[in-house]
């Protein structure tokens, strides 16, 4: 296995920054961190937070494992309290809430499957009888079905693909949105595809297309009431999802095709997600940003 510098931890463990992957193929989604070879990088010792998230409290879809684990953890040392949302991952669920745990803060773990008609209720309820708030809403949880053909991609598979990625992104806003209040944040997680259009991705790039355009029409939908949304689109990123759902062969080169010539790691996108849930963004509203490795797209 390739590695570039700098040398960067799990955790809080040094561990070099992997440039190429054995291959490998999980057969559920969205996939099991523990299994995954070798682990995504979810921590960078030298962030130290300054407590730009203090006493906030965040749900986080898909918070057990991958970004949005990076997430959490950042979240964690920004201040924050997290609700961890995520379908039935337990072990990575309880790794994250480990992690924030040792950096002082409080996570609820709910597993759920948001594509139930009662699970935003379920979340926002759970959410305020921990912690009695609601001041982030993370929206990072979604599923992709690797196909050549539109031919190939089957009704339940397009039907699964937008149940999770989008409609429940709308359902759990509208559940959550009366319980904000001004300078709160929704961050949705959007993706290089659906600026790109990758060619055996066609459900997944028009869901993250959808989520493109979810934000900035809720961005200013919201303006007036001093809540911000906004967008994070990531590129090939070493998470969960990929090993689940890429061929085996391709995991070996991922991320190989960006000018920078790796895949990227979890940390690496957290600090965009804490400018956007903090302060710091305070004048950025409808906006996506790009955490891609150089790929070059036309917003």
């Amino acid at each position: 296995m390739n590695v570039n510098e700098p040398c960067l931890g799990t955790e809080l463990k040094c561990q070099e920054i992997p440039i190429s992957f054995p291959p490998q193929h999980q057969f559920q989604q969205p996939g099991l961190e523990y299994l995954m070879v070798p682990r995504p990088l979810f921590d960078n010792p030298e962030y130290i937070g300054t407590g730009k998230l203090k006493d906030k409290v965040a749900i986080i879809t898909g918070g057990d494992s991958g970004i949005g684990r990076a997430v959490a953890v950042a979240f964690a040392k920004e201040g924050a309290d997290i609700v961890i949302v995520y379908l039935n991952e337990h072990q990575d669920a309880v790794e994250t809430r480990e992690a924030v745990n040792r950096l002082g803060r409080r996570a609820l773990l709910l597993p759920v499957d948001l594509r139930c008609e009662d699970t935003p209720a379920h979340i926002v309820n759970s959410t305020l009888q921990a912690f009695g708030r609601i001041d982030i809403l993370i929206n990072n949880a979604g599923v992709q079905f690797v196909l050549p053909s539109l031919l190939e991609i089957s009704l339940q598979q397009l039907r699964t693909t937008f149940e999770v990625n989008i409609i429940a992104m709308f359902n759990l806003t509208k559940a959550v949105l009366p319980y904000l209040r001004r300078g709160s944040s929704i961050v949705n997680t959007t993706s290089v595809n659906a600026y790109i259009g990758r060619e055996d991705l066609i459900g997944y790039s028009s869901t993250k297309g959808a989520i493109v355009s979810f934000t900035r029409a809720m961005a200013n939908n919201l303006a007036t009431q001093g809540i911000r949304v906004n967008a994070v689109a990531p590129g090939p990123i070493w998470t969960p999802l990929n090993a689940a759902t890429q061929p085996p062969e391709a995991i070996r080169t991922l991320g190989s095709d960006v000018p920078m010539k790796r895949a990227g790691q979890p940390y690496e996108l957290a600090p965009v997600y804490v400018l956007l849930a903090s302060g710091d963004g305070s004048y950025i509203t409808g906006q996506t940003i790009h955490v891609n490795g150089g790929q070059m797209v036309t917003t």
